[in-house]
């Protein structure tokens, strides 16, 4: 029997009673809809990556959509190059095609671990790219009709490490198409990448550069797969959205960053005297959970009495399993973060990984 540890990159949780491992389309339709019609509790498991599983063992089906593989080049014609991408091609995978393609869009999204067909799911994001920017539609199975539809990315909500597959609506990502820009070149969009790669934003630079530079950037985080990097899920709390105007509240210090356009300076003419300005009713901002969770007390490194969970030496918003640990260990460092951060800031941090529990209703 094969256990949740074996198959997920922070290596807790017990046994699967029982494991389906498809390795095609076809039958991984199959294996869903049949869970489905019995009543079985199933879950979709791609590269594991994002995933807490239970030390009990899992009652149900555990689905494991890493065999499904395939970059099909699409026919288009608005100008730029499609693919069509199976549900399970290591996320990475793709990036490297992309950039090897010469195929801009996705590269400041290397080194991201997971599936490809996960990625749509809490729209993967980094260094001024999501997953949105570059997604054209999905193929979506309907567990209970058993239907494939095409969904395209307006239907699937995309926003900040989210989507209605996130949310809540039931469905299962078969394969996703990808729309890139020819040309072999990036536009840098984000501070730190930026400076990593010692231009202004705004600049032009290769492809093969930024992917460079943001694996190197992960590497120093230590967000990276690997027998060189501790076992963790990545990020693992979302950095919170909150009201601009509640965030006031908060330290000036605290690093926030505008979510949505920034309002236009206004301009008129001198002899039109002032015009009057609109304000928005609210505009949201985004806050960052690693300076709040460090400011709370908790630094790098940082671990319970007696527990194999810590924080990562490299990153306060990853939680590390140094080895043997459980998932209650983990989650029970994740618990005590998000307390002392909610005791001084008031916010409740959200995890980014699915929690599983070992029964399913």
């Amino acid at each position: 029997m094969i256990d949740f540890a074996q198959l997920t990159t922070m290596g807790v949780g017990g046994p699967i009673e029982r494991l389906l491992r498809p390795s095609t389309v076809a039958e991984l339709v199959d294996a869903v809809t049949e869970a489905e019609a019995i009543g079985e509790p199933w879950f979709v498991l791609g590269g594991g990556s994002n995933v807490v599983g239970p030390d009990d063992p899992y009652e149900g089906v555990v689905i494991l959509t890493r065999d499904i593989r395939g970059i099909e080049p699409l026919a288009a014609d608005d100008g730029l190059i499609h693919v069509r991408v199976a549900a399970g091609e290591p996320w990475d995978r793709v990036v490297e095609f992309a950039v090897g393609h010469g195929l801009a869009g996705i590269e400041a999204l290397s080194g991201i671990p997971g599936s490809t067909g996960a990625a749509p799911v809490q729209n993967i994001g980094a260094y001024g790219q999501e997953v949105a920017d570059a997604l054209v539609a999905v193929d979506l199975l309907d567990p209970e009709t058993g239907s494939v539809a095409r969904a395209p990315v307006s239907e699937l909500e995309l926003g900040y490490r989210t989507s209605i597959l996130k949310r809540g609506t039931r469905g299962v990502i078969l394969s996703v198409e990808l729309a890139f820009r020819p040309g072999g070149r990036s536009l840098v969009q984000m501070d730190q990448l930026a400076r990593a790669l010692e231009v202004e934003i705004g600049r032009e630079v290769p492809l093969h550069v930024v992917r460079e530079a943001v694996l190197e950037l992960r590497a120093a985080k230590g967000m990276l797969e690997g027998p060189d990097h501790p076992a963790s899920c990545g990020s693992f709390f979302v950095n919170p959205i909150v009201d601009e105007n509640w965030a006031r509240s908060l330290p000036n210090d605290l690093p926030r960053w505008t979510v949505g356009p920034e309002e236009a300076d206004l301009v008129a003419p001198l002899e039109e005297g002032p015009r009057l300005r609109f304000y928005p009713s609210r505009r949201d901002v985004k806050l960052s959970a690693a300076w709040m969770i460090e400011h709370a007390g908790i630094p790098r490194g940082f671990r319970l009495p007696g527990s194999r969970a810590a924080v990562s030496p490299l990153h306060t918003l990853s939680i590390v399993n140094t080895g043997g640990a459980t998932a209650a260990e983990i989650m029970q460092l994740a618990e005590f973060i998000q307390l002392r951060v909610s005791q001084d800031y008031g916010l409740v941090l959200q995890p980014e990984p699915v929690v599983l529990s070992a029964r399913r209703d």
